[in-house]
């Protein structure tokens, strides 16, 4: 049994583990436990791969359901989701018509199968999932940016009274999608998971993520999506040091590490 399993969290807290990546799992009080975009794969050369061998063995820990913000590789990653699916076979998955249709062809059975889109509201157990834009469909033509070639999403996660915003990969400049982040807002979630990378161009640079968390209201933001990849790394004191003193608090998890939220 995973460690992570046994943590005990009380009401309106919950459990946050990081898996380096976007790969997280998250426990509530009743003890639902949730997989994001679980990717551990067993094949990892040292050119590749930062670390040799993967942070989780999936079948140590009972897992309830799997979100997935979208079907790229390091997100919707079959092999990951295939042991998850032999070891816990109730596991439901959660997540856009192109990951879901993914699973669907890799034999996942269709009751265990959830498709969302952005507006979608989903129930896991008592935890209540709302689904967000992390890229929006069209892309932003007036900043030379295309559409993605699949659907981006983000989740905001609420467990008792705190909300958890998981951004999934969002484009560079969300911070002028006001459309989005009022959507995201008005559910005033208290801590953001965020993708961003200080120079690639993707994703928010530093200060758009700085900029991003101040028009979300969020009281804490974790960086994500590194601590994987040989070539797509970062280091987060930079992102730490982004964000003025009087700002939203800058929260860099240990990899491979979990703590319990509010803390």
């Amino acid at each position: 049994m995973h460690a992570f399993e046994s943590l005990s969290i009380p009401e309106h807290h919950v459990g946050i583990h990081w898996f380096g990546q976007s790969s997280y799992a998250f426990k509530s009080s009743a003890g639902t436990i949730i997989q994001v975009d679980p990717y551990f794969p067993h094949d990892r050369t040292p050119d590749r791969f930062i670390h040799p061998n993967p942070p989780l063995v999936e079948a140590e820990l009972e897992t309830h359901y799997v979100i997935l913000t979208h079907n790229h590789g390091d997100h919707t990653c079959i092999e990951s989701i295939e042991r998850i699916h032999r070891a816990f076979p109730t596991c439901q998955y959660v997540g856009p018509p192109e990951s879901i249709q993914n699973l669907r062809q890799n034999e996942i059975p269709e009751d265990l199968l959830t498709e969302v889109t952005a507006g979608d509201t989903q129930p896991l157990a008592d935890v209540t999932s709302r689904v967000v834009w992390a890229k929006p469909p069209e892309g932003d033509p007036d900043a030379g940016i295309k559409p993605p070639d699949v659907q981006h999403l983000g989740y905001l996660l609420t467990f008792g009274s705190v909300t958890l915003w998981v951004s999934g990969d969002p484009l560079n400049n969300f911070a002028d999608h006001d459309e989005i982040l009022t959507t995201i807002s008005m559910h005033d979630p208290d801590i953001g998971i965020l993708t961003t990378h200080p120079t690639e161009g993707e994703f928010p640079f530093f200060d758009g993520a700085v900029e991003t968390a101040f028009k979300l209201g969020l009281r804490v933001v974790i960086p994500a999506h590194y601590q994987c990849f040989v070539k797509r790394n970062y280091d987060p004191s930079e992102f730490v040091t982004s964000f003025p003193e009087d700002g939203p608090f800058p929260l860099v998890l240990p990899y491979n590490s979990a703590i319990v939220y509010p803390v």
